[in-house]
C-alpha cells in the first residue's frame, strides 16, 4: 500500500485533532480528553482502512490513516507517562501490546477483506481498553467536568464507529450483528446529545457548538440511512465518510470546551 508521511502539526480538513500538541498531559481533564480520543482513533483507523479497501475517497482516507496512527502513538506515550495509578498503567500497558498488532495490520500491506475482518475485531478490543482508561481517569478526577469531557469525547468515537460499521457492511465483511450494532450506536449518540444539551454547566459557547453539532448530525444520519441504489452506492459511502469527519470535528470542539471548564 502506498503511504505518505505527514507532520504531526499539520491539519486535516480543518480539524483541530492534529493541532500542534503538547509533549505531555497537562492535567487530569486533559488526560480524560486524550484517553477518550484513543477510543475514537481505534474506530477511525478501521474506517479509513475500509475506505481504502473500497476505493472510497482514498486521498482523504490515506491522510486520516497516517494522521491517526501518529496521534495514537503520541498520546499513548503521553498517557503512560501521566498514568496516576497502577490500574490505569495496567490498562495502558495492555493497550500498547494490542496496538502493535493492530498497527501492523493497518500498514503491513494493501487493504484486503481478510485483514479487514481482523481489523474490525482489533478495533473494538482497542476501543474497549481505551474506554477502560478513560473511565478510570474520570473516576480519579471525581468532578462533573470529567464526566462531561468523557461523555462529549465518547460522541467522537460513536461517529467513527457508525461510519466504520456502515463501511464494513458495504464491503460485505461486517459481522452478522452489524446492523444492530449500528442502530445501538445511533441511539446512544442521540441520547448522549440530549444529555449534553441539558447540562447545567453549559456556557453560551458550548450551547452554540452543540447546536452546530446537531446540524451536522442531521446530515450524517441521513447519509447513514440513504436508500440503497447500486448506482449511488459509492457516493453514499463517500457521504458517510465526509459527514462522519465533520461531526467528529465538531464534537472535538465541544469536548475541548468542556475540558476548559475544569
Amino acid at each position: 500500500m502506498k503511504r505518505r508521511t505527514f507532520l504531526i502539526g499539520s491539519l486535516i480538513a480543518g480539524s483541530g485533532l492534529i493541532a500542534p500538541a503538547l509533549a505531555q498531559v497537562t492535567n487530569i481533564s486533559d488526560a480524560i480528553n486524550k484517553a477518550g480520543r484513543q477510543r475514537m482513533l481505534a474506530q477511525r483507523l478501521a474506517k479509513a482502512y475500509l475506505q481504502l479497501g473500497m476505493d472510497v475517497d482514498t486521498e482523504h482516507a490515506r491522510k486520516i490513516l497516517d494522521q491517526s496512527l501518529s496521534v495514537f502513538d503520541r498520546q499513548l506515550v503521553e498517557l503512560r507517562t501521566f498514568a496516576p495509578n497502577p490500574e490505569t498503567k495496567a490498562s495502558l500497558s495492555e493497550a500498547e501490546k494490542l496496538w502493535l498488532d493492530y498497527k501492523q495490520l493497518l500498514v503491513g500491506k494493501a487493504p484486503n477483506k481478510n485483514d479487514g475482518k481482523n481489523i474490525l475485531i482489533l478495533s473494538d478490543k482497542l476501543m474497549r481498553l481505551a474506554d477502560d482508561s478513560t473511565m478510570q481517569l474520570e473516576k480519579i478526577a471525581g468532578n462533573s467536568s470529567g464526566k462531561w469531557v468523557n461523555l462529549a469525547g465518547r460522541q467522537r468515537m460513536l461517529s467513527q464507529r457508525m461510519a466504520k460499521l456502515y463501511m464494513a457492511m458495504q464491503w460485505d465483511i461486517a459481522p452478522a450483528d452489524a446492523g444492530n450494532l449500528l442502530d445501538g450506536a445511533r441511539k446512544e449518540f442521540i441520547a448522549a446529545q440530549n444529555l449534553l444539551g441539558s447540562a447545567s454547566v453549559n456556557t453560551a459557547k458550548i450551547k452554540d457548538e452543540l447546536g452546530l453539532a446537531q446540524q451536522q448530525w442531521v446530515f450524517f444520519d441521513h447519509a447513514l440511512h440513504h436508500a440503497e441504489d447500486p448506482k449511488s452506492r459509492h457516493q453514499s459511502a463517500v457521504n458517510v465518510a465526509t459527514s462522519s469527519e465533520r461531526i467528529l470535528e465538531q464534537m472535538d470542539k465541544v469536548t475541548s470546551l468542556y475540558q476548559q471548564l475544569a
